[in-house]
Parts: structure tokens; C-alpha cells; sequence
């Protein structure tokens, strides 16, 4: 876990330049993230707890390292399937996504509250990255900053191969839920606090 940790780390380092990294800094080892695709035979979902991530609020950067085989299924046969036949997770270990929040000013993310933003950045998945735009929420509360996203991806866009004899009775695209829960890095300012009305 601490070598995800120091990779979600130097993803961010190399992606923002020195003067920023300063403050804002937040970060989580225990992310969740999940999946889900509907089939006519059977639902798929699955749920990782060890998801590590770093986010700077106050350049509004973000990396993302999540380990593949942490995915736990319902049911162990397919579980064995994912790692082995669609994902090869041996080969590729990790999914990663390095990228910034648009749709709000960098100088709010760091003010108590929620703040819906747009996220934007490159998601690699199966040794295969594309850009990946979508929605999400911050919240700034007791120290910590809580994040969700929500998007699709489809298998076919990162040469995952599905079965002939299945591909007609999965989805074409899987839906995620990124859930992460984020303390202050070691070192790192207070974040700025929403000014409490007048009594």
C-alpha cells in the first residue's frame, strides 16, 4: 500500500510545478470506488476500499491510484474471471487517473462547504488511457474533504475483451462511483473556514 501511496504522490508532484504544492494538500490510502454493469444473466458490482489518492485544493489537482486485484466480488468464480480474463491484473496492476477540478475557482475549493465541480483529466486503465470529463462534489468539513464522481466507461475503449459467447449479455458500458474521504496531509495549512453569519 505505501508504494501506491508514494505513486499517487509523484503523479501529483510531476503534474503540478513546485511553487503550488504548497498548501491545500489532502489525502486518503482506504478510497472507495465500485462498479456496476447489468446483464440479462446476472448484475455485476464489485467494491475496492484501497484506493489511494492526493488532492491539492489549492491548484485544484488530484491523482488517483487504484489496485485492481483490492476489486471483491459477490462471488469468488467471478472475481477469479475479472482479474484473470478481462482485466489481467498481474500484467496491469492499477488503474490510475491524474487530472484538475474545473467549474469552480481554485480559491473556493479551500472554503468550508460543498462545491459541485467538473473533473477533468486521463484515466489508464488496462495499459490504455483517454481523457475523461464528468461531474463531481466536494465537501469541506471538520478537516476533511470528501469527494464524489460518478461516470461510464466502456471495456471496448481500453481493449478489454469480453467473451463471444457473454459479450451479447453485458453491458457496453460499466458504470463507477468514485467515494473518497480525504484528511490533511501532514505539513499542510487549515483550510480556509465559510465566515460565520452575525449574531
Amino acid at each position: 500500500m505505501k508504494r501506491l501511496l508514494f505513486l499517487a504522490f509523484s503523479l501529483l508532484l510531476l503534474a503540478v510545478p513546485g511553487p503550488g504544492w504548497a498548501q491545500g494538500k489532502f489525502m486518503t490510502k482506504a478510497g472507495r470506488v465500485s462498479f456496476f454493469s447489468t446483464s440479462i444473466i446476472e448484475d455485476i458490482e464489485a467494491r475496492n476500499t484501497a484506493a489511494a489518492a492526493v488532492l491539492d485544493v489549492a491548484t485544484g489537482q488530484l491523482a488517483l491510484v487504484v489496485p485492481i486485484k483490492e476489486f471483491v466480488f459477490k462471488r469468488t468464480l467471478m472475481q477469479e474471471h475479472f482479474n484473470e480474463n478481462y482485466m489481467e491484473s498481474d500484467k496491469f496492476p492499477r488503474a490510475t487517473f491524474t487530472g484538475h477540478f474545473t467549474g469552480a475557482p481554485a480559491s473556493t475549493l479551500a472554503v468550508a462547504g460543498s462545491h459541485q465541480v467538473q473533473v477533468e483529466g486521463d484515466l489508464t486503465l488496462h495499459g490504455v488511457t483517454h481523457h475523461l470529463e464528468t461531474a463531481g462534489m466536494l465537501e469541506l468539513k471538520g478537516g476533511q474533504l470528501m469527494v464524489f464522481a460518478f461516470f461510464s466507461v466502456a471495456p471496448a475503449d481500453y481493449n478489454i475483451e469480453v467473451p463471444r459467447l457473454v459479450r451479447e449479455n453485458i453491458a457496453k458500458t460499466v458504470s463507477i462511483r468514485v467515494s473518497l474521504t480525504c484528511d490533511a496531509a501532514p505539513g499542510t495549512s487549515t483550510p480556509v473556514s465559510r465566515a460565520t453569519p452575525d449574531n
